[in-house]
């Protein structure tokens, strides 16, 4: 006995407009983006008592994005601030803040020169004046970032602030001040990821730390 489907040319459209639909549906969605490189790592991070006070020393590995190197070579100043706060830890309430450190550094560059310029200050370096400032030469943005990369035996307190007892910590971290760009930069169409450059770390003081 032989046996007949009907095949309905309705229901075959039906199909394929619903298997279209769902490739389509799959091509809009969006893709997993590969997990960017951070912009900068803390490679050490070194901290030595002595008798007159508390010394840190740091390695950092910073990889400017193409729009920070943009800036620089239109002669637009680039600020980062390197943060160290001693903390004291209390069970009944926040961390107490014993001591804070700061270190601004500005970098810029000079095109009738065609050298770079690096500030560093213990105030904030304003665009209008550089203040009360150290400042360095170099010849190539490479030779610039590694003198900001390397920090060695930056005194961030007295030794009668290491004196509290308690449980303390320091808490360190490297950023780009954002807040010294242009407005033009701060309003404009390049995404906030682009200027996030910051790396922070918190380490344990202990009595025999760096002796």
């Amino acid at each position: 006995m032989a046996f007949i489907t009907p095949c309905w040319p309705g229901a075959r459209s039906r199909a394929g407009w619903l298997v279209w639909l769902l490739t389509a549906w799959l091509c809009l969605l969006p893709l997993p983006l590969a997990a960017a490189a951070p912009a900068v790592e803390l490679n050490e991070l070194h901290v030595e008592r002595a008798d007159d006070g508390l010394y840190l020393s740091a390695q950092l590995q910073v990889q400017l994005p193409s729009v920070v190197e943009d800036a620089l070579d239109k002669g637009i100043p680039v600020h980062f601030v390197l943060e160290a706060d001693i903390l004291r830890e209390r069970w009944y309430w926040s961390d107490q803040k014993l001591v804070s450190a700061r270190r601004y550094l500005r970098i810029a560059y000079q095109p009738l020169t065609r050298r770079w310029r690096l500030n560093v200050s213990s105030e904030p370096i304003a665009n209008t004046g550089l203040g009360v400032s150290l400042s360095q030469h170099y010849d190539s943005l490479g030779e610039v970032m590694a003198a900001v990369e390397r920090i060695a035996r930056w005194r961030i307190a007295d030794a009668a602030a290491l004196d509290e007892g308690g449980r303390q910590f320091l808490r360190f971290q490297f950023r780009l001040d954002v807040g010294q760009l242009p407005r033009t930069f701060r309003i404009g169409t390049v995404g906030p990821s682009d200027w996030a450059i910051s790396v922070e770390r918190r380490i344990e003081l202990t009595p025999e730390l760096g002796r």
